[in-house]
């Protein structure tokens, strides 16, 4: 007979690992290069003030995932704020949406960095990865969540090698800072504006952390720690991969890499170039297995919640994983990676995710003032959150009107 009950087994390190495996997989390693294309040298500022929008969006997700540790958290947390099933669903829909398309952004640069060793058809890689990773999305959360945390590390391993092996050129920094500070001039500063948009790309994956929220032990302590910690570590490692990246290699050069991990290793140290090649497929892999899991998740607390049919709230007795909920999600992924470019799923994503990080951070403000023993700051930090998603949001609409 089957179970509608998940397996509590991760702690902090697991989660925090989970939580920076789903926002490198989804990041650096795929748009460092676009960025720049797009901020110019001043990429690192693009990175920063997507940072400073993420950290303030992951404050009001630790608060609200302390009070609420549920699987489908954004469902729950604007339920509770609106008290409406409607939105709740749709904003489910839209969290589900962000993954699938995440991933499938990764799936094609998992291509482009294949690529550097192998060609084979598009259709061909595309499908042995989604079911590579659909395999170990069923296999158990404990395994899966284990895999992820051990190719993190990798990961981490990996960026660390790129900055190590430009470490001459970081050590310029005191005497090239100023011509990487953007003068006070409207073009430049929307350039920077627009790349902080889709460098917010690369900041996505934290929020998926709540969706495992019925498999976290001590959830109410362990979710906020391990959120934050997951963001500070990726804001400092995307803002020196980014500052690295500029002083080594002009922007349009990266801008034209399907790989530019690989493209400013080559630089500098082509011996590495295999390795960080293996590393940066591995990476994408990671972040592609999380947003699987992440996306099932939220089906799961959807469906278990009623909000859509409870096909998907299927438990497997063998695994205590939701199997039909992870596969249907796996084969969004395979179709939409199939059928749209990298930079077209990563505005996507990013125009999606920032709709939901707006509403989450306004139901907190409306959940803290009902409750009428606020502090200021308490208020203050979900509304700046709130307004920060909302000037992205405008800023890519207003250049989609002036294109």
């Amino acid at each position: 007979m089957a179970i509608n009950t998940l397996k509590r087994s991760l702690n902090l390190p697991l989660l925090t690992l989970y939580g920076l495996g789903t926002i490198l997989g989804a990041g650096v390693y795929v748009l460092v290069g676009k960025v720049a294309g797009i901020a110019g040298l001043y990429a690192p500022i693009a990175f920063l003030i997507s940072s400073i929008v993420a950290i303030f969006t992951g404050l009001s997700y630790a608060a609200l995932s302390a009070r609420y540790p549920r699987s489908a958290g954004e469902v729950v947390y604007i339920n509770q704020a609106f008290s409406s099933a409607t939105l709740s669903t749709w904003v489910g829909l839209c969290v589900i949406a962000t993954g699938v398309v995440s991933a499938a952004t990764m799936v094609n640069g998992f291509i482009g960095y294949l690529a550097v060793f192998i060609q084979i058809p598009s259709i061909l890689a595309v499908t042995l990865i989604v079911a590579g990773i659909t395999l170990i999305a069923c296999w158990g959360i404990m395994e899966s969540v284990t895999i992820a945390a051990l190719i993190t590390v990798l990961e981490i391993v990996g960026l660390l090698l790129v900055i190590y092996s430009l470490r001459v050129e970081l050590l310029t920094l005191p005497d090239h800072w100023q011509s990487l500070l953007p003068p006070l001039n409207g073009d430049i500063w929307f350039g920077i504006l627009l790349g902080a948009f889709l460098a917010f790309y690369a900041f996505i994956g934290f929020e998926d952390m709540v969706n495992v929220a019925e498999e976290v032990v001590q959830p109410q302590r362990t979710l906020p720690l391990a959120i934050i910690a997951a963001l500070l570590m990726a804001s400092a490692l995307y803002i020196l991969i980014s500052l690295a990246a500029v002083l080594t290699l002009a922007p349009e050069v990266l801008s034209q890499s399907d790989s530019p991990m690989v493209k400013l290793i080559e630089h500098h140290n082509p011996k590495l170039t295999t390795t960080l090649g293996i590393i940066s497929l591995v990476a994408i892999i990671n972040g592609v297995l999380v947003q699987v899991i992440m996306g099932s998740r939220i089906l799961y607390g959807m469906a278990s919640q009623h909000f859509i049919a409870k096909l998907f709230s299927h438990v497997s007795t063998r695994t205590q994983t939701p199997t039909i909920a992870t596969i249907f999600i796996a084969f969004i992924v395979w179709l939409l990676a199939l059928g749209f470019p990298l930079v077209t799923l990563a505005k996507a994503t990013s125009f999606i995710i920032i709709i939901v990080f707006s509403l989450v951070n306004f139901s907190l403000l409306i959940i803290r003032y009902r409750e009428k023993s606020y502090r200021l700051y308490e208020l203050l930090l979900p509304l700046t959150g709130g307004i920060l998603c909302l000037a992205l949001l405008t800023l890519q609409i207003a250049s989609l009107m002036r294109a």
